[in-house]
């Protein structure tokens, strides 16, 4: 007999009704089966044994009865013990064997009792009782055989070859007649038959079953998707509703001709409109203000009329009056079978009339600073200008009365005036130098130089302070330093200078040493330049903050060593600014370590510029006799200092006092060198350069001679038409070499 109320374990849910059939379900329903009716096929068993005990005595019958009780004893013991066996991970395919073993056992004992009635009453019995009694046996191995094939197959044979046994021995030893024989054998045959027939029917029967518990099950799992699914949409949309009643932002809903059909309680806390007072209405007739732009009210109107989306800004008016700034995202809903008209409108508003005033305040804010910054910039440039003119006066003249024969005294006054006026002209250099960092017109211009001469050079400017002060200044230089390196030779010399000058400047004895190393990276080089002294050292807590503008070390120190506090921060500005790093360490009353690490590219391969020396004084100014020079200069000072400078020079010496006058000069008489300052009175330098390119024939060298120190001013100048460019205040011995310099194109001056 077999269970068919099993729930499957494992894994199967309890409410997944294919479970049912799978291997180990069905091995526990054939298990629990037989082992629930085993009293009920006991009633074939005695009453076999009955029979067997009136045919052939109790001692017959009561063999038989055990050897039956026996096989079904261990089979169902075994099976018994199936459901925990399998649950504590017995493979299936090792149960079943088992199961199979214990089944040809039971099997083999009803067979047994069977052969004791037939054997033991030889000639008595006819053939039907053993077959009929095998063919139940039979019929109740076959109810099971789906359940555990191989123990069903493996009865079922048992049974069999039994019966066969029976059939050609009472063929053989039966003393009845012929006809008796046929009908016993066409009796053997009809049961055979019917066994055969109802094991199939069984078969049949629990494969529709497993058919429709499969249906059962798929339909089930479909259901309890469609459900899941039915809850999940339940709970979003219960979620999706939170979220809208509750947004901080308006949501607003209308139908396909554009009319409020909801709105949530954002939408009545932003434009105090209530719900009621708002469905059935068109938002531009409720929302619009006087001063809403027509645009954007045309171009929802038309994204409604289209049925397409719209993004943007409009300016709204509440119901108290106000106007707010709304920030607007309106989409189309369609839903399927609509024909591809949208049945709703959905839009979100936000109101971001904060973040629009804040944006105009910032705008504004952000004009203010850049006219602040211009104004900076002009107060710098004027700034420049009118310091750096006298400066030249200042320089010049103190320059020329330190060529003269002075006393000692006298000497020294001199050299004073002087030296004060280059230190105030370093002070305002920096100063310059820092606006143009912070504007970010601080523009680089790599090219290849000997990096060991730019040290060099440095070095050669702070010498004369070490040994005054009688510091030692030594220099290492590692043994693979190229010859040529790429980068900007001009701007690594400034911080170079900057931070030997300061090694030099806060040491009171000992050295300063300078190293330079380079190693191989990517493409290019790192330079690696260590500026280490002997001084004053730096505090640990203001190591960082020396590299901040106007800052120093200490309180005390611009009183006690001078100085603005630029230098380093200009410093690192440049280096960072060369995609460089400047980094310092320091022990007071020990000195400090300055390095310097910078990328530099390789320079192509050619030979190095013939160091030639720079010419001396008297050579230069041979090459400048007979030269026919106007100096354009609008100050008497400036003008007395380039008489002086050139007045022993051989050249032919005019003076113009404003920029018209230079070109009435020029008209009346060509010269070869014009000295043009930028600034003057009746024509700028500018525009009188600009006049005499326009005039045709012969051109002039022109070179500026101003006070405006900045990029642009030089940019100016070049794109005015002039060939070179001097800052203010200006030495003679530059002077010298920038006339020298052009001296030999003045023959080849282009015509306009």
């Amino acid at each position: 007999m077999a269970d068919t109320d099993v729930t499957r374990t494992g894994e199967a849910q309890p409410d997944d009704a294919s479970g049912r059939y799978y291997p180990d379900q069905l091995m526990l329903r054939y298990a629990r089966g037989r082992v629930r009716f085993f009293a009920q096929r006991q009633i074939l068993t005695v009453l076999g044994s009955g029979m067997l005990w009136l045919i052939d005595g109790p001692v017959a019958g009561l063999l038989a009865l055990c050897l039956a009780l026996a096989g079904e004893a261990v089979d169902c013991l075994y099976l018994r013990g199936m459901k925990p066996r399998l649950a504590a991970g017995t493979p299936l395919i090792r149960a079943q064997r088992i199961s199979t073993l214990t089944a040809v056992f039971q099997a083999l004992t009803i067979s047994l009792c069977v052969s004791l009635a037939w054997f033991g009453a030889l000639g008595q019995l006819s053939l039907l009782f053993p077959v009929a009694f095998l063919a139940g046996a039979a019929i109740n191995a076959g109810i099971v055989l789906p359940y555990n094939r191989p123990a069903g197959y493996a009865r079922l044979g048992v049974y069999a070859v039994t019966a066969v046994i029976f059939a050609f021995h009472g063929a053989i030893h039966t003393a009845d007649s012929l006809a008796v024989l046929a009908v016993d054998l066409s009796g053997f045959a009809i049961m055979t038959y019917i066994v055969i027939a109802f094991v199939g029917f069984v078969g049949l029967g629990f494969e529709r079953q497993r058919h429709y518990f499969s249906i059962l099950a798929e339909q089930t799992r479909v259901q309890a998707r469609t459900n899941e699914a039915l809850r999940q949409r339940e709970f979003e949309a219960r979620r999706l509703t939170t979220a809208v009643r509750n947004a901080n932002d308006s949501v607003v809903v209308a139908g396909p001709d554009g009319r409020i059909t909801w709105a949530n309680a954002a939408f009545t806390r932003i434009t105090g409109y209530e719900l009621d007072e708002a469905v059935g209405r068109m938002p531009g007739d409720l929302l619009n203000s006087p001063n809403t732009d027509p645009a954007t009210i045309r171009a929802i109107s038309e994204a409604l009329r289209k049925g397409i989306p719209f993004r943007g800004e409009i300016l709204n008016r509440t119901k108290w009056g106000g106007e707010i700034w709304m920030e607007v995202s309106q989409v189309p809903v369609v839903e399927s079978g609509a024909g591809g008209r949208p049945d709703m409108f959905v839009a979100i508003e936000r109101d971001v009339t904060l973040a629009k005033r804040q944006a105009r305040e910032l705008a504004q804010a952000k004009q203010a600073a850049d006219d602040a910054a211009r104004a900076k910039t002009e107060f710098l440039a004027t700034m420049s200008h009118e310091i750096r003119t006298p400066m030249n006066g200042v320089i010049g003249v103190s320059d020329l009365l330190c060529d003269t024969d002075l006393t000692q005294e006298q000497r020294d006054y001199a050299e004073t005036i002087r030296g004060s006026a280059q230190a105030l002209l370093k002070i305002i250099n920096d100063i310059l130098d820092l606006s143009r960092i912070e504007a970010g017109k601080m523009d680089l211009a790599p090219e290849p130089f000997d990096l060991r001469h730019c040290v060099d050079g440095a070095l050669k400017l702070v010498r004369p302070q070490a040994q005054k002060k009688g510091l030692a200044l030594e220099v290492r230089v590692g043994p693979d330093l190229p010859d040529r390196v790429k980068g900007d030779d001009g701007r690594l010399r400034q911080v170079l200078v900057n931070l030997l000058g300061n090694a030099v400047k806060f040491t009171e004895k000992g050295a300063v040493n300078v190293s330079v190393d380079i190693r191989p990276e990517g493409r290019g080089w790192r330079a690696e330049i260590e500026v280490r002294d002997t001084g004053i050292g730096i505090p640990p807590e203001q190591q960082a903050a020396i590299f901040e503008s106007f800052t120093q070390a200490d309180a005390t120190t611009p009183r006690r060593f001078g100085g603005t506090g630029l230098g380093l921060t200009i410093s690192l500005r440049l280096v960072q600014a060369m995609s460089g790093d400047l980094t310092v360490t320091s022990e007071p009353g020990q000195g400090s370590c300055f390095r310097l690490s910078l990328p530099l590219d390789r320079a192509e391969a050619q030979a190095p510029p013939p160091r030639t020396g720079k010419k001396s004084p008297d050579e230069d100014v041979s090459q400048l006799e007979g030269l026919d020079l106007l100096v354009a200069e609008d100050s008497e000072v400036n003008r007395f200092v380039m008489e002086r400078f050139l007045n022993d020079t051989g050249m032919r010496l005019r003076f113009a006092h404003d920029g018209g006058q230079a070109v009435d000069m020029v008209v009346q008489r060509m010269p070869d060198i014009i000295l043009m300052d930028m600034s003057m009175p009746v024509l700028s330098g500018i525009d009188a350069t600009r006049e005499i390119r326009s005039r045709p024939g012969r051109q002039p060298i022109i070179v500026a001679l101003t006070a405006n120190a900045f990029d642009d001013d030089r940019e100016a100048c070049f794109a005015a038409g002039m060939n070179d460019f001097l800052s203010k205040p200006v030495g003679r011995s530059d002077l010298i070499e920038c006339l020298s310099r052009w001296r030999g194109q003045v023959a080849e001056a282009p015509e306009a």
